[in-house]
């Protein structure tokens, strides 16, 4: 069992401190450079990414000499790029569009099927299947706290029971999470947080009484009668059906699948390959219909893909110093599932919440003499069947909680939320500020609901 964990040790007595700076230029630069230098970012993220990624890839390499984390990394990145990739392929073809009067009842129901889908196609796939129909249907009285909320529920908390939702998730499930496991401890919190989020949603929509412009009288009249829904890219479904199956064959779960063997690790290959092979026929036979109405494009996808590029490899050092940190005495006291919970929180917050999750993951099992390069140490984790007992299910439950729902806290703590951002500004809605949607919305609406689920969730063990 303790494999692993002897190998990380021993890297971390040749790893340089500087060997870091990489991933927090990179964590820095995603947070600022669409803010103080969005031209500069825009044109370059990829090359930043990519450069620093592969500056601590080759220093691994090529002075360290180990080959056996970024292999696994690259496993693990792989598998990730993959299946976002897909989910967004197939999301993309599929248009829905509601005629319906906009009600503060109609919106909250919206969302909340939102929040349902985005633990099935993940919230980056439900919030581009959504957030277009979601703006079209409230043209008439479109607001900026319609979009916010659109983001806490749709693009955050909503991804909270599958790994298929939430990249964090994600990120657990292929170190070694099972994958009903989310669905298990987490579906209390979810529909604690679903429910009062969609709650405040509804009492501040139902302030919203201004309208734009006059609508037209026979489109009021017909939106009266019925409320319909109109829906085309019908055939992604299926290959929508294949890339979620696929999700499934996993060879440290199912034996006898093709598989690449490392250093103990049955790397999949199948899986991807089906996924793969499941988006391109997506895309080569969307509907044009639904591609045109959903604007589709590749550019958030290639965002999501060549900055977690630079975040999975310059995250190694990272990785391994949480591991350190954590194995020590004076330090491994202090990691309590209280502490996990604010401490992932306030990261995911203002930093990206997947590499924020595997660090405290990380940190988390070093205090037992566990590895989250052990497919085998992180079941053991998650399922509380080590020496410690149910308390390391408890910690995961802490990191799972907070990766996800204080991702919703600004722009930049979950992938989804620039990308709703952007598509709400060119729809013409005046999204707030990175500090404005913070001060406005996230401090009086959504922590409050953070601090009561740890309150009765993570404190108190209610649930």
């Amino acid at each position: 069992m303790l494999n692993n964990f002897i190998l990380l040790a021993q890297a971390q007595e040749a790893l340089p401190v500087f060997l870091i700076i990489p991933f927090l230029i990179l964590i820095g630069m995603i947070a600022a450079g669409p803010i103080f230098f969005g031209h500069f970012w825009e044109h370059n993220y990829k090359t930043v990414a990519v450069v620093l990624g592969l500056t601590v890839l080759a220093y691994y390499l090529f002075v360290l000499g180990d080959v056996h984390m970024p292999a696994h990394t690259a496993a693990e990145y792989f598998t990730f790029a993959v299946l976002l990739s897909s989910l967004y392929i197939a999301a993309g073809g599929i248009y829905l569009n509601v005629n319906a009067n906009a009600t503060p009842l109609i919106n909250v129901a919206l969302v909340a099927v939102g929040a349902v889908l985005a633990s099935i196609i993940g919230t980056t796939g439900a919030s581009l299947l959504l957030i277009r129909p979601f703006i079209r249907l409230n043209n008439h009285r479109i607001k900026p706290y319609q979009i916010v909320f659109f983001i806490f529920i749709v693009s955050n908390a909503g991804g909270l029971l599958t790994p298929l939702g939430d990249p964090p998730l994600f990120i657990g499930f292929i170190k070694g999470v099972p994958f009903f496991w989310t669905l298990e401890h987490l579906i209390s919190p979810w529909f604690i947080s679903i429910t009062l989020l969609c709650l405040m949603f509804f009492l501040v929509d139902r302030r919203n009484k201004e309208t734009n412009f006059t609508p037209d009288p026979e489109v009021v009249a017909r939106n009266n009668e019925k409320t319909e829904f109109h829906f085309s890219g019908k055939r992604n479904i299926f290959w929508l059906a294949i890339i979620i199956g696929a999700v499934f064959l996993d060879p440290n779960v199912i034996d006898g699948l093709p598989h690449i063997y490392y250093d103990g690790t049955k790397i999949s290959f199948l899986r991807e390959v089906i996924q793969l092979s499941a988006a391109f026929m997506c895309y080569r036979f969307s509907s044009k219909t639904a591609l045109a109405g959903n604007h589709f494009n590749f550019h958030p996808i290639l965002e999501v893909v060549f900055l977690f590029f630079g975040i999975f490899f310059t995250m190694m050092p990272a990785l391994q110093l949480s591991a350190q940190i954590a194995s020590s005495p004076e330090y491994s006291k202090f990691i309590t599932p209280n502490f996990l919970y604010w401490a992932t929180g306030s990261l995911s917050g203002f930093l990206d919440n997947a590499p924020t999750y595997a660090n405290f993951l990380s940190l988390a099992m070093a205090k037992y003499d566990l590895s989250q390069g052990s497919v085998v140490d992180v079941r053991m984790f998650a399922e509380g069947t080590t020496a410690a007992g149910m308390e390391t299910l408890i910690q995961l439950e802490a990191i799972s909680l907070a990766s996800v729902l204080f991702g919703a806290f600004t722009y930049i703590g979950n992938g989804p939320n620039f990308m709703v951002k952007a598509i709400a500004e060119s729809a013409g809605v005046k999204m707030p500020s990175f500090f404005g949607y913070i001060l406005r919305y996230s401090i009086p609406f959504l922590l409050p609901i953070l601090a009561l689920v740890w309150y009765l969730v993570v404190h108190l063990r209610l649930f």
